[in-house]
């Protein structure tokens, strides 16, 4: 058929703007079908939720055993490495609706006998601590402001003694590193509150069980100030408890280790007789 040049054109045109735009249209199909056919977890998530992510399973994977008990071994060294030793024991109560419960006793030496830890975390407001010194016979309630500071002379403060829950940080995810032949990821910590003691906190957690392997922490003023090393992990059921825990103050050069053993689970504890600012008084 023959077409006059006009006719020719304006047929040239319509059939451009036909294939384009089913070219348009195949390109959008495919796209779709590419992020269809792509698991959740490869679809492109920022750093921040990346982090998350990664909290909320570690976190999955530690909760659910409703209580526990378990003994521990502090020992305390100086800079020259001179060792003090003390006997304590934790219980711990999860709170479906809140933070968790968690009552840590001295045992030993006579001197800090009787000497209790009470912390009741919660999500998002600040955690309640109290401690009862028998030498003095009263409980003392810690200020937020006070939760940085050393428990007991050791290199563990009242922040670190309290369970830290999921809402109460940000998170982001740095990078995929090898530590002492492990995979891991390292994830950044940064508080939300203002009465934190450490400005951010960098997390290896192992991509296999998600367990903390070690914990670097950052003071006010962005130093890296301690180093926490977990080790020795026993699996008890669905659940991995470390055995050894290692801080180390990079700046004061003192260190304190904690050997956990004896875990319980599940021993029947009871938030009022437990876990009340009453009941550390008789704590023994």
């Amino acid at each position: 058929m023959f077409l006059s040049p006009l006719l020719f054109a304006a047929y040239h045109n319509d059939v451009a703007l036909l294939n384009h735009s089913v070219i348009r249209t195949l390109v959008r199909l495919f796209l779709l079908w590419i992020c269809l056919a792509l698991p959740s977890t490869a679809m492109a998530l920022t750093p921040e939720q990346q982090g998350r992510n990664i909290f909320e399973e570690a976190d999955r994977r530690n909760s659910g055993y409703v209580d526990l008990e378990v003994e521990l071994q502090m020992i305390l060294r100086s800079p020259r490495g001179v060792a003090n030793e003390r006997l304590l024991r934790i219980k711990q109560l999860e709170i479906p609706d809140d933070g968790d419960k968690v009552l840590l006793v001295f045992d030993s030496p006579a001197d800090v006998r009787g000497t209790a830890l009470l912390s009741h975390a919660h999500k998002e407001a600040d955690d309640d601590q109290w401690v009862f010194l028998p030498a003095l016979k009263r409980v003392k309630k810690i200020a937020s402001k006070n939760r940085g500071s050393p428990f007991m002379g050791s290199e563990f403060s009242y922040e670190n003694l309290s369970t830290p829950e999921l809402e109460k940080y940000h998170y982001r995810f740095l990078d995929q590193q090898m530590l002492n032949g492990v995979s891991c990821f390292l994830v950044e910590r940064l508080p939300k509150q203002t009465s934190s003691a450490y400005s951010k906190e960098h997390f290896w957690i192992d991509q296999d069980e998600y367990r903390i392997q070690q914990v670097e922490y950052f003071d006010s003023v962005n130093r890296l100030e301690k180093r926490l090393v977990v080790s020795q992990y026993k699996r008890f059921g669905n659940y991995w408890k470390a055995g050894r825990m290692l801080m180390t103050n990079l700046l004061s050069k003192r260190s304190t280790e904690l050997l956990w053993r004896n875990y319980r689970f599940s021993v029947g504890l009871d938030e009022r007789r437990d876990f009340s600012v009453n009941s550390i008084r008789r704590a023994r």
